[in-house]
């Protein structure tokens, strides 16, 4: 992509859906590529949107509420102890962040799956059935009140077959298809390496909203395990401005502890 990464990218396009006075959720990743789609680009499009449109916007990363995203205060590491002493509002137990989640406070919460289907159900439980299970994965934690209570949930995954699939393996996070009783308002937006997804409303069936620059409509379509919904018209999607670009590199995120996971140990450059 000229002038911008991938990551950069992403991460603009997630902060135009942060709202101003919302409580924000992501969670605790691994390391590499996958931590960059699930913690780091996320966490720099809510401190984008601060200094943008919603700077009163607060943010939950795991157990830590509110903390100081300004790159002074961001710990060079993520192990147990520099997350602790991270200067933030309050480190809160489980039993309190499932409590904001089920009061309606949580905003818009950042999710990641080993596999999502065609309605948004999520999976990160395992890959196979009960009794032929070929991949056991980390079960279910706290993305079950997510996709319950959540007003909106943007999910970000790598594009391919495997994890875009036409049926979840296990439902971890329900989706648009069976919400009856349930007070959120499930997923609104997909970001992959090659699109841009949101749903159709009357369906609850994912939508192709936009293409990043170089990707073909094509290239989507064959890398996706069900049939999209595609618009008679798909745009590309917005590149970053250089006011954008310049505030990331520079005051954010300047020394790429998050759109490199530098944070983790486990430097990476999330690629097309």
């Amino acid at each position: 992509m000229q002038g911008y990464t991938l990551a950069e990218l992403l991460a603009v396009e997630a902060s135009k859906y942060v709202k101003d006075d919302e409580m924000n959720f992501v969670g605790i990743g691994t390391g590499g590529q996958a931590w960059i789609m699930a913690v780091g680009m996320p966490t720099v499009a809510v401190c984008l949107a601060q200094h943008d449109h919603a700077p009163n916007a607060t943010l939950m990363i795991g157990p830590v509420l509110d903390p100081l995203l300004d790159d002074i205060y961001v710990p060079d590491a993520n192990w147990e102890y520099d997350l602790i002493h991270w200067p933030c509002r309050c480190q809160i137990p489980l039993e309190d962040a499932l409590g904001i989640f089920r009061q309606g406070r949580l905003g818009l919460s950042f999710a990641s799956a080993a596999q999502v289907d065609k309605y948004g159900n999520f999976n990160i439980a395992r890959i196979g059935t009960k009794e032929n299970m070929k991949v056991r994965l980390p079960g279910c934690l706290a993305q079950t009140d997510h996709g319950a209570y959540a007003n909106r949930i943007c999910v970000t995954v790598r594009h391919n077959r495997r994890t875009l699939v036409e049926h979840v393996d296990f439902i971890s996070s329900a989706g648009h298809e069976n919400r009856e009783g349930l007070p959120g308002g499930g997923p609104v937006l997909v970001l992959t390496d090659k699109a841009v997804m949101d749903f159709e409303p009357s369906t609850g069936l994912m939508r192709l909203k936009s293409v990043h620059p170089g990707v073909k409509v094509e290239d989507v379509i064959e890398n996706t395990g069900f049939s999209l919904i595609i618009p008679s018209s798909v745009p590309e999607t917005s590149p970053p401005t250089k006011e954008e670009l310049q505030l990331i590199r520079e005051v954010i995120d300047p020394k790429r502890k998050f759109l490199e996971a530098r944070i983790t140990q486990e430097a990476a450059v999330l690629e097309e």
